[in-house]
């Protein structure tokens, strides 16, 4: 058995590309966003907060982006997930930093997870065309 773990993530060249890509976006179709990009263990390693943007869309980008990283899906799955039980989505809702409404999507490339993107600002639709946006322009897989 290996004493010694070793996670793969996002390189932050990438990932700032992705932040990128997900604001310009916003600002073609609904305006100004704040756009998070996390590792595999939902470390922050990108964040553009574009002007304009509201000033709580810088914590909901990141704990979107928290979120997708934490449980490996896009933030509405995970509602779905957790929705037939009350006692199992209020304690999810209840836990920091877990936002389960569209514009958190895992970062996955090559088939392997690599962290996650959150994006806030506009509406919950225009927050997942702005995630894919930064997807798209890193090359990941889109949701």
């Amino acid at each position: 058995m290996s004493a010694i773990a070793t996670v793969r993530t996002i390189g932050s060249g990438v990932a700032i590309e992705a932040v990128i890509a997900a604001t310009a976006r916003g600002r073609e179709i609904a305006g100004p966003v704040v756009a998070a990009v996390v590792g595999a263990r939902g470390d922050l390693v990108a964040f553009l907060h574009t002007n304009g943007a509201p000033a709580p869309s810088a914590k909901i980008a990141q704990d979107k982006a928290y979120t997708a990283a934490s449980f490996r899906v896009p933030t509405p799955a995970l509602f779905d997930m957790v929705s037939a039980s009350p006692a199992l989505r209020e304690g999810i809702a209840a836990q920091p930093g877990v936002a389960m409404f569209g514009g958190g999507l895992p970062i996955e490339i090559d088939g392997e997870f690599v962290g996650a993107i959150g994006v806030s600002g506009a509406s919950e639709a225009q927050d997942i065309e702005c995630a894919n946006a930064g997807l798209a322009a890193i090359g990941a897989k889109l949701f």
